[in-house]
């Protein structure tokens, strides 16, 4: 679709994100109460995810972030398996999940936590499986042998 993969979002998203910035009173009424540890683990975790955007973001670059090499020839594919790499394939999306479940557990705003849950539910039923699909075709064997490697968003214990 080239630059049309960001224009379409842009179109259809928009609305959506004028119709909520009008019912945020709405929105951010419903709150729940959570104990002290988990407030305190809302914040270990937005640290940690904000720790592991930042390194991704470094490893891959601002125009890596936003899949230029996806849509341009003109920008620079690179095939990376260093840093969180190594654990999970794509740690972006680990990395605002974790994000979204400390603001979550600090907020304690329900639509917080349902934008937590729909994100992670598109991100492994949806957005992973176009994405490494995507990434087979671009990078061929190579990535077909760290897929087979390396989960797709979940680390595994060894």
């Amino acid at each position: 679709m080239g630059l049309l993969t960001y224009i379409v979002p842009a179109v259809t998203w928009t609305p959506l994100a004028v119709f909520l910035f009008s019912q945020r009173d709405f929105i951010l009424r419903h709150k729940t109460g959570f104990p002290l540890p988990a407030v305190l683990l809302g914040v270990v975790l937005l640290f940690f995810g904000t720790a592991l955007q930042v390194w991704t973001g470094r490893l891959l670059s601002l125009k890596g972030l936003m899949g230029m090499p996806e849509v341009s020839a003109a920008v620079e594919s690179r095939f990376v398996t260093t840093g969180p790499y190594r654990v999970v394939r794509h740690p972006t999306y680990l990395a605002h999940t974790l994000m979204f479940s400390g603001l979550f557990l600090m907020s304690g705003i329900i639509a917080m936590g349902l934008v937590t849950l729909l994100d992670l539910l598109l991100v492994t039923l949806v957005i992973i499986p176009l994405e490494d699909r995507e990434l087979s075709v671009r990078f061929g064997p190579a990535y077909d042998a760290y897929r087979k490697k390396v989960p797709g968003f979940f680390p595994r214990h060894s």
